[in-house]
């Protein structure tokens, strides 16, 4: 059967996690579905498949066998307080935060596990927030990773693609470009673009976009799920609030493959389609070249605990809630007041305990192995493999016994910003002093004991507290970090039945969206920060929604 024969109610365009979803829940409603990618078939899943499967819930049975008293009006609460909602257009956004919260709190859960789905036991603490309870921040640990990371995520839709496949109920179309929205009477009723040459690339590898041909396709509704923008530097640097955050760096690396250019927000803004919130946007501080590269300009991020010394690029160190794992968009705008890039200095001890690196590929005890694998990996000698991988060929890691001989190679890696060896020895010093007591006015020492009262943080996250320029806890270790691209948290402003509306407020007839590309919801469910496990959790609910409605 070819997609020509195959008369379809609903053509979902993006086969990533979000467009999967929505294809599950209309042939849930007997509804017969296109799905459409630019990218070949061995790409199905799209983002998802990269991450590292954490996702936001409330009040589960990982919580609370860890102690952690969670309930849906705190996380509600602690998003409120992060989301900061302050535009006329924020209606639909907030709406959405407040349903999807009361999900990650009631059947999301049940529903993935249903799925197949299980999760660590250790619940992480990201975006602690490290300065007011009304303000940025989870209280306690809500992230939750899945047991075969993003690709363990993936697997259990791309199961479904496959079935309903095999029962004639859904047909996928692969290297199809969409570069058209068809509108007939102010209803988007179809799509069109080009046929690319098939490509046998590896996923993630950038791909040809030769042309072999056109499609024209017709259906009852069109659900858009074709991700952000993070790749396409020049875009991201043309929504980027400098009035927030500062100018955007000249340098910046890639947390996603070539392909999330954002083109399709162009598209259907050309159809009709309303765009709210583009400027707000979430991009990592922590991020490192990849000495291994999968995509152009790859970068990974680092997951740090909070015991490494974070300096801005004169050598300055930062203050509190700019530490290691509290806050990214404050500590993002602290570093461009002082340049592109920051530094962490650490020890081996340190890196042993607290790295962690972001994505599937990073992750193989996690992603294809299991409780041996993760012990041998996190409890054993040295750090993870991937992580000594990178510090032994990473070109942002400088490792060296004295700390005259760290600052020399920080300094040959950034001539243009040299650090001043004496200022950076008395920032360090000062710190490892504050650790003859319990007590202290340090607060990241303050951080760091804080962070070992939790179980799962003292068993795999957070080193003992040490002194850095503690030549027993060597060797020294410098990390260039550079500002890594990832998620959009505007987009295609929708309802809350993942319609699509106009600038003017109104419903744009036949257009659906979910994921990224309606900023995971209602244009931008976040608001101005998020809490982490809320990227692929926004996939899954609103392409829920989305698929129910078209």
């Amino acid at each position: 059967m070819t997609e020509k024969s195959f008369k379809a109610d609903v053509i979902v365009v993006g086969a990533g996690l979000a467009g999967m979803v929505a294809a599950h829940e209309a042939i849930l409603r007997g509804r017969r579905v296109l799905l459409i990618d630019q990218e070949g078939p061995q790409s199905l899943g799209g983002q998802a498949f990269w991450s590292l499967g954490g996702l936001f819930m409330v009040d589960t049975p990982e919580q609370r066998r860890l102690g952690i008293r969670d309930s849906a009006e705190l996380a509600l609460r602690d998003w409120m307080g992060s989301a900061q909602f302050d535009r006329p257009e924020d209606a639909n956004p907030r709406a959405y935060a407040t349903r999807f919260v009361e999900w990650a709190a009631g059947d999301m859960r049940g529903w993935l596990h249903g799925l197949g789905m299980r999760w660590f036991p250790v619940v992480g603490w990201a975006e602690r927030g490290g300065s007011m309870a009304g303000g940025h921040g989870n209280s306690v640990p809500r992230f939750h990773i899945t047991w075969g990371t993003g690709t363990g995520v993936v697997a259990p839709f791309a199961k479904l693609m496959q079935d309903y496949t095999a029962a004639g109920q859904l047909h996928m179309a692969f290297r199809h470009q969409v570069t058209g929205l068809e509108v007939t009477n102010g209803i988007v009723c179809g799509v069109s673009g080009n046929l690319l040459e098939d490509t046998t690339k590896p996923r993630g590898e950038s791909t040809s976009r030769a042309v072999t041909g056109a499609f024209n396709y017709q259906a009852e509704a069109v659900i858009l799920t074709t991700g952000g923008i993070g790749a396409n530097h020049d875009l991201v640097r043309k929504h980027w609030p400098a009035d927030r955050l500062g100018q955007p760096p000249r340098r910046m690396v890639s947390g996603v493959p070539d392909y999330v250019d954002g083109k399709m927000h162009g598209i259907a803004g050309a159809a009709g389609a309303g765009l709210i919130n583009e400027d707000r946007m979430w991009h990592y501080c922590e991020g490192v070249e990849n000495w291994n590269p999968i995509w152009p300009n790859h970068g990974i991020r680092i997951l740090p605990g909070p015991s490494s010394i974070w300096l801005d690029a004169k050598g300055d160190r930062m203050e509190a809630p700019c530490m290691p794992g509290f806050d990214t968009l404050s500590t993002l705008k602290r570093i461009l007041q002082a340049g592109e890039h920051s530094w962490f200095i650490l020890t081996q001890k340190i890196i042993e305990k607290e790295f962690a690196l972001s994505g599937s590929e990073q992750n193989p005890d996690l992603t294809d192995g299991g409780w041996r694998d993760v012990l041998k990996a996190r409890l054993g000698k040295g750090a993870t493999p991937a992580v000594e991988a990178f510090k032994e060929n990473g070109a942002d890691f400088i490792v060296a016994d004295r700390l005259e001989e760290l600052v020399a190679g920080m300094n040959k890696l950034t001539p243009d910003q040299p650090l001043d060896l004496d200022h950076v020895h008395s920032q360090i010093a000062a710190r490892d002093g504050q650790l003859d007591n319990p007590f202290s006015k340090d607060a990241q020492i303050t951080a760091i004991h804080g962070a070992r009262n939790y179980r799962g943080d003292k068993l795999i996250r957070t080193a003992k507290p040490h002194a850095i320029l503690d030549a027993e806890n060597g060797p020294l270790i410098a990390v260039r970090l550079n500002v890594l691209t990832r998620k959009s948290l505007g987009g295609l402003h929708t309802d809350l039945q993942g319609r699509v509306l106009t600038p003017q407020g109104d419903v744009l007839q036949g257009l659906f969206a979910a994921g990224e590309v309606c900023g995971f919801g209602g244009g931008g469910y976040h608001g101005y920060n998020a809490l982490e496990g809320t990227f692929l959790g926004g996939c899954l609910f609103s392409g829920r929604i989305a698929g129910k409605n078209a």
